[in-house]
């Protein structure tokens, strides 16, 4: 997600919910990333991935509609 530095300070800075968000956005990229480099998925990695990734779309879209109103 691409956000104007000077934006996303401001909308860090006037909303907690909005900066929860983000630091959770980056943290389940990062599980993404990190299951993505594996050769080999268990099922029960591939169900965990699949997890991480809905719980990131949905943050994304509220940190969407949040910067929106800004």
């Amino acid at each position: 997600m691409d956000i104007d530095p000077q934006l996303l300070d401001k909308v860090q800075n006037d909303n907690e919910e909005f900066k929860k968000l983000y630091a959770e956005h980056n943290v389940l990229k990062q599980k993404v990333v990190e299951l993505n480099k594996l050769k080999f998925l268990s099922g029960e990695q591939e169900l965990e991935k699949k997890k991480h990734q809905k719980e990131k779309l949905k943050a994304k879209d509220r940190l969407e509609q949040i910067l929106s109103e800004y």
